[in-house]
């Protein structure tokens, strides 16, 4: 098991044609970390970053069994190149893994109608804040388990100004909704959006989405936008996105069903 810093040649083809922007921030050495199973003649490889993992090359038990020491949840997304990989994967983990369909986005920096969202963010009801994140407000974030992954993966406020970027809203100075970058990639960000249960189905998330995808244009950074559920593609498409296709990955959790607590 060998891990690199940044993808060489041989490493980057073996995820070659794969259009998802957290491998993007793997591959360009930016956030993440690539392992590979021969430094000089890579055959599989494992992008990982967060919760998240990449499967690439000849499928290998020894790389589907390896946890990233940066992974402390025990809880992981794992997404295999092809069938053989999915198998190995599922083999490994046995009860602990079950498949899940995700679904993408299109990517397209033109799509977004910049009056829409500004309309969007006129909505936001009286008594709530929408503010970007500064340094009181990541430390906020990052105390609350429902917002903790708008910026759990810079690890210091400092690594969040660099590469990061998002907006919460707050009622009675308590963050209660959020969109920020789950990761950073050479032109643009992948979009985390959370809510806090109470505060659902207000149209928080949508609001929060808007800003945070204007922020982005502003800059010059591509918001993407890969959804975990259906309700996340319905308020993707409320945004301006559109389904690109529903894809197969394969979920960790930290303890079997059924286990005990």
């Amino acid at each position: 098991m060998i891990r690199i810093k940044k993808a060489t040649k041989q490493t980057a083809a073996l995820f070659e044609g794969w259009e998802e922007t957290i491998l993007w921030s793997c591959l360009q050495g930016i956030m993440g970390a690539l392992y590979i199973n021969d430094r000089k003649h890579p055959v599989s490889a494992m992008a990982a970053l967060g919760d998240f993992a990449f499967f690439a090359g000849k499928a290998s038990a020894e790389l589907a069994a390896y946890k990233p020491p940066q992974n402390k949840k025990g809880f992981s997304i794992m997404i295999p190149q092809n069938r053989e990989w999915k198998e190995t994967l599922l083999a490994c983990h046995k009860d602990r893994a079950k498949i899940v369909s995700r679904y993408a986005t299109k990517k397209e920096p033109g799509i977004f109608d910049k009056e829409k969202l500004k309309k969007i963010i006129s909505l936001l009801p009286d008594g709530y804040e929408l503010n970007r994140i500064n340094r009181p407000l990541y430390e906020q974030c990052k105390a609350e388990t429902f917002s903790a992954d708008l910026v759990s993966q810079f690890p210091r406020y400092e690594d969040y100004q660099k590469l990061g970027l998002g907006a919460v809203i707050q009622k009675d100075s308590r963050i209660v909704s959020g969109a920020s970058s789950y990761s950073r990639y050479r032109h643009g960000i992948e979009i985390e959006i959370d809510t806090h249960k109470e505060f659902r189905r207000k149209g928080l998330a949508l609001i929060c989405g808007a800003k945070l995808i204007l922020e982005c244009l502003e800059r010059n950074l591509y918001p993407s936008w890969d959804a975990q559920n259906t309700a996340s593609l319905a308020l993707a498409k409320k945004l301006g996105y559109r389904y690109s296709h529903t894809y197969e990955a394969v979920e960790l959790c930290s303890e079997p069903p059924g286990a005990a607590v």
